[in-house]
């Protein structure tokens, strides 16, 4: 029997666990290009130092980010680890791309305000959810119809990052507009079941355990795509959910007509979700729930730009006398009385 591609070992260990598309992809391009970088030579054939030479070209030669070296080292250790069960020599000496401390774009409640009242329509929605919720960009667009319970006023999000289900708030202010899309929604399916369409694409092996599960409402995507696609696996129409680059372009459209000057992305809002949950007087433990990060410590960067100054630092500026209305106008440039002509001090002469 011939061996299979090494592409569709990688895919078949990455159904297996249950990877996301995007990850797989993610790590196919790095497998890729670790390959084509030796010339093309097969991983099997090959270990440690070049796994090193690869990570350190990525470093030194491409100038990556540190979270882009990283990807591409656990890409190589998933393949060699999972996929081929190869165990790589001692240690990866490669150089290291160096992580800079950055701290997160917030906008004030203000500012979003702006943002919002310059969109329109599901895209609106969907960024409020992003601010009210604190919900990821992937989370929002894979919500389905059965994961918004109205009755208790909860948004279910399932398998987040880290494959973890987690419930947030449904904010009053978006009831109604949520309600109005669902009911969109139910017209929408009713005309598409109608025209042999209607399937959603179910995860896991739930198409096979549930085979009329994927024609009811409760499974569609709760921002479904305009257009009605045949899925691959099952030969089934339906609607995928909306591409993450509508949104994307829709709110980076809204912070320019807004007169932001931020780099205002989708997950700017659940930066300044955070933060002003702080802001709020929330604890840091509810809100690290609320986001659904594995770790305090990457919740507690939002306690670095909270607004408020908990310490009461006045800076040395503030307790000078005099008018500070003056700053801001530039001094007025000396001209001669005679010919009008700037006038430049002698030692530049």
């Amino acid at each position: 029997m011939e061996k299979p591609r090494l592409f569709d070992q990688v895919r078949a260990v990455m159904r297996l666990k249950h990877r996301s598309i995007k990850t797989e992809r993610a790590y196919w391009h790095w497998i890729k290009q670790f390959i084509l970088f030796h010339g093309k030579k097969h991983p099997a054939e090959m270990n440690t130092p070049e796994v090193t030479a690869f990570l350190s070209y990525l470093a030194e030669k491409r100038n990556v980010s540190a979270s882009t070296q990283n990807q591409a080292f656990n890409a190589l250790l998933f393949l060699y680890r999972e996929v081929l069960e190869i165990d790589l020599e001692g240690r990866i000496n490669s150089v290291r791309a160096k992580k800079p401390k950055r701290l997160p774009v917030v906008m004030s409640r203000e500012e979003v305000s702006r943002v919002l009242a310059c969109m329109s329509g599901t895209n609106r929605i969907m960024a409020g959810l992003l601010y009210g919720c604190g919900m990821r960009l992937n989370e929002v667009l894979e919500l389905r119809v059965k994961d918004v319970d109205f009755g208790c006023g909860l948004i279910i999000i399932r398998e987040g990052k880290g494959k973890k289900d987690r419930s947030v708030m449904m904010p009053e202010r978006l009831r109604a507009a949520l309600s109005d899309q669902l009911q969109a929604i139910s017209t929408q399916h009713e005309m598409d079941r109608e025209r042999g369409a209607g399937h959603a694409d179910l995860p896991d092996a739930l198409e096979r355990k549930y085979p009329n599960a994927s024609v009811t409402l409760a499974w569609q995507y709760f921002f479904p795509s305009t257009s009605v696609i045949t899925f691959k696996a099952t030969g089934k129409r339906g609607r995928w959910h909306l591409h993450d680059s509508a949104l994307q372009r829709a709110v980076s459209r809204a912070a320019r007509k807004a007169d932001v000057h931020k780099k205002v992305t989708c997950h700017t809002f659940r930066h300044s979700f955070a933060t002003h949950m702080l802001e709020d007087g929330y604890d840091i433990r509810t809100i690290q729930e609320l986001l659904g990060h594995k770790h305090v410590d990457t919740t507690m960067i939002y306690t670095h730009v909270v607004n408020k100054n908990r310490k009461g630092i006045t800076s040395p500026m503030d307790r000078l006398e005099g008018d500070e209305r003056g700053y801001g106008n530039p001094p007025a440039i000396p001209k001669s009385p005679t010919t009008g002509e700037i006038q430049t001090p002698g030692f530049l002469h």
